[in-house]
């Protein structure tokens, strides 16, 4: 996909920052329960692990479904469910369910490092929120050697793996959203361009645009 989008006027290494591990959860009832995914690696490991929604509306224990981002929807879907609401960041999902879902009881199957946006917010409200780690992430710390124009970050811990031993200073810099993003700044005073639909194909539009933008002018100071 990246190839296809980027064209072959772009040279691109991809470096692994992060290892999944997922993790072995005793399947419970989810009954009454609205369930949040915020990754697709949430979504393969409840599935793995046996878990069994119902989506049935018509029925009186149904599972709504809630999801961070449009691969986390995708992923549901591989699995033949829907989403009741899809948000670009976990920020947006929390406001959303305060204003439109106060009185459902929410479980949350995420990594062990995820970003406490949710739980930092929902119980305040009096919402019934659990997290629930399906699995965990471990951060792997790369060296990265050699001459790079940019860098691309597709989530917070992926940031913090990489800027360990790696300075983002002479760097033009991409984030995946907001969340992300947020991380960024941490370890760098630089621009960051980020994507607003938070997806990959918004992010490859951006990076398209901006390096040939870049091209033309470079070009153009040799005219």
């Amino acid at each position: 996909m990246i190839s296809k989008k980027l064209g072959g006027h772009f040279s691109c290494d991809f470096v692994e920052v992060i290892k999944i591990n997922p993790l072995q959860v005793e399947p419970f009832d989810l009954k009454d329960k609205s369930l949040i995914f915020s990754s697709v690696n949430a979504v393969e490991s409840f599935f793995n692990n046996g878990f069994k929604p119902n989506e049935k509306f018509v029925e009186r224990n149904f599972n709504k479904i809630y999801a961070v981002g449009l691969m986390t929807k995708k992923e549901l879907r591989k699995h033949g469910f829907g989403t009741f609401k899809v948000t670009r960041h976990a920020k947006e999902l929390s406001e959303f369910i305060i204003d439109n879902s106060a009185k459902e009881k929410f479980l949350h199957f995420c990594g062990n490092l995820a970003l406490n946006v949710l739980n930092n917010t929902l119980p305040l409200q009096n919402i019934s929120y659990t997290k629930i780690p399906v699995y965990e992430t471990k951060l792997l710390y790369p060296e990265i050697s050699g001459d790079y124009d940019a860098v691309c970050f597709f989530s917070p811990s992926g940031v913090r793996s990489f800027a360990r031993h790696n300075s983002l200073d002479h760097l033009q810099i991409f984030s995946i959203g907001e969340t992300t993003e947020k991380e960024v700044k941490k370890f760098t005073k630089n621009p960051i361009i980020t994507s607003k639909e938070s997806n990959l194909e918004d992010l490859l539009n951006l990076i398209s645009s901006q390096c040939i933008a870049k091209v033309h002018e470079e070009q153009n100071k040799k005219l």
